[in-house]
């Protein structure tokens, strides 16, 4: 998808919800296009994957936790992030870790493959394809959907559920308006 080593845009994005200097969890970070991304923007960023020759070169920028999730424990428990930010993996068993490590102010930046994928390429096969509306129902009740998208993109044609939800800090109410607006 980003062959060249340049961050989502989506990341990008809806980046300006991490607070200037926050914590930065990248998981299944791979070759760290969102870990160096982060790093560069003066975010301390903690970059998970377990792959350690992929993520090795990650030290010079980023904090490194080799770790297989989907087999062993989660290897952050009790930790949490200004940003947990996850693209192009699903796994979801780790759902509740994922939730638990947002920060409250802090945000989960998603995107990945969904139902129709198939039709297009890799990843094909179901647990690694979003269900309708998944991410929402996964957001809620704990975090506030800020932005949501689903649907086809191109170069390369793929179908994508993507989200943006922030953690309210204690003492600030559930109403829409106390959402981050955007560029804030």
């Amino acid at each position: 998808m980003h062959g060249d080593g340049s961050p989502s845009d989506w990341i990008v994005r809806w980046s300006h919800l991490v607070p200037a200097g926050g914590t930065v969890l990248d998981l299944a970070c791979g070759r760290g296009r969102h870990t160096r991304w982060f790093a560069g923007r003066g975010h301390r960023v903690t970059a998970l994957d377990r792959d350690a020759q992929a993520a090795q070169p990650l030290e010079a920028v980023a904090e490194v936790v080799v770790a297989d999730i989907e087999q062993g424990p989660w290897p952050l428990a009790g930790r949490a992030f200004d940003a947990v930010v996850v693209t192009h993996y699903l796994w979801r068993p780790l759902w509740p870790a994922i939730v638990q490590s947002v920060a409250p102010g802090g945000c989960l930046l998603y995107e990945t493959f969904a139902t129709g994928h198939e039709a297009l390429g890799r990843p094909s096969r179901a647990d690694f394809l979003l269900q309708p509306g998944e991410l929402l129902r996964v957001a809620a009740p704990e975090l506030a959907v800020v932005a949501y998208e689903a649907g086809r993109l191109e170069a390369p044609a793929r179908l994508v559920q993507r989200l943006a939800a922030w953690r309210r800090p204690p003492g600030v109410s559930s109403a829409v308006d106390d959402r981050p607006l955007v560029g804030a």
